[in-house]
């Protein structure tokens, strides 16, 4: 393929979707003007804000999800030592959260249809340690919540999950949020919606909370005294006021990304092995990443191959997740601890998956021009 075909500028995965740059600026010379530049009124107004999109009671904004996931777990009683239930097929974020904090994440496998955590797998590798479970809505497709609620329940212990890719989508109807004892969103800059970094746990116990308040500034309560552990994962007013901007467009970011998945998923309708990953049906999704599975046999290209390809043409395509969690350092050298049974689904998802670039800095002529070069690139007889 010649130099024609390359894109004329590069295309990111995750490139930043900005709201009024008039709105935020006049939210950052309030903030200036009041001297008041962390956890302050801009926070508040984000955290109400937020519980009314995850129709819950309680939001507790820290300054990023990573930090979310550590004090959702240790405000829930989770504590080092302990083994938390945690997907294979994610980022690296969500165990290492909690492998920081010394709890130990134990990797299940993966449901192949929705890239989700496996219930019943999750239930064989409960164990006297085990003190809970991390679900991941991967790609902003829901996990089965019923089923992992019935299971935390039944064995008493703690169901959180890692919603970074899911604000703004539903289960059931419901929005994501209210599940489980807490659910943690993140706000980083390749998110949908974002407050430059930044992230909220949302919860409706009071009490869970209440501790996550003091945990996030020192462990000091409301009376002004230190009452228990904490760090400092404080959201300061510059990133909440990113975040109010970015609340205001969200739906129209919403809408530029579901009509980018449907121009994917025309333009791409018909390539053999190749196709676009969809959405829970019937459910509304923020459509925030944009993933297509390449099954090798089928197209005659394996993943790595078309992903090389495309960033060699400008098309900076994402290998969202490889390798599984699993299989990268510290878990590798520890698989007894880790991973103590075969997880071939998520490894299987791992070798398929590709992101390509969506959101507001993409057009529709971009989108075009991506189908048409992976209609070039794949053979057309496929894998025979």
């Amino acid at each position: 393929m010649d130099d024609r075909h390359t894109l004329p500028h590069p295309l990111h995965v995750g490139r930043p979707n900005l709201g009024s740059r008039d709105r935020l600026m006049e939210r950052l010379n309030g903030a200036l003007d009041r001297l008041y530049l962390t956890d302050g009124p801009l926070v508040r107004e984000f955290e109400n804000e937020l519980t009314g999109i995850a129709a819950t009671r309680h939001c507790v904004a820290v300054c990023n999800a990573t930090t979310g996931i550590q004090i959702a777990a240790r405000a829930s009683g989770i504590k080092g030592g302990d083994e938390v239930i945690v997907p294979a097929f994610t980022w690296v974020a969500t165990p290492q959260a909690l492998e920081w904090i010394g709890v130990v994440p134990v990797f299940c496998d993966a449901d192949e249809e929705t890239g989700n955590i496996d219930p019943a797998h999750a239930e064989r590798l409960i164990g006297p340690r085990t003190r809970g479970i991390l679900g991941v809505h991967v790609f902003g497709r829901p996990c089965p919540v019923d089923d992992l609620e019935e299971l935390a329940r039944r064995h008493g212990i703690t169901l959180l999950f890692d919603a970074a890719h899911a604000l703004g989508c539903t289960y059931r109807g419901r929005p994501v949020g209210g599940f489980g004892a807490a659910e943690v969103f993140s706000f980083h800059a390749t998110k949908f919606v974002n407050s430059f970094e930044g992230g909220a746990i949302v919860t409706d116990d009071p009490e869970l909370a209440e501790r996550a308040r003091a945990m996030r500034n020192f462990g000091i309560g409301p009376d002004g005294t230190v009452g228990s552990g904490g760090t400092n994962a404080k959201m300061n007013e510059g990133v909440a006021a990113m975040g109010l901007t970015s609340l205001e467009v969200m739906e129209d970011l919403m809408v530029t990304n579901r009509e980018h998945h449907l121009r994917y998923r025309q333009g791409l309708a018909g390539i053999p092995g190749v196709s676009v990953r969809q959405q829970a049906p019937g459910e509304r999704s923020n459509h925030q990443y944009l993933v297509i599975e390449v099954d090798a046999a089928r197209a005659g290209i394996h993943r790595d191959e078309l992903h090389a390809a495309l960033t060699s043409r400008n098309v900076l395509s994402r290998r969202y997740f490889a390798p599984a969690c699993h299989r990268v350092e510290p878990y590798l050298g520890d698989p007894a601890r880790h991973a103590p049974l075969p997880l071939p689904r998520a490894e299987a998802l791992s070798e398929r998956v590709l992101a390509l670039p969506t959101g507001t800095a993409v057009s529709e002529t971009d989108v075009k021009a991506v189908c048409a070069l992976i209609r070039e690139l794949v053979p057309t007889d496929g894998g025979g």
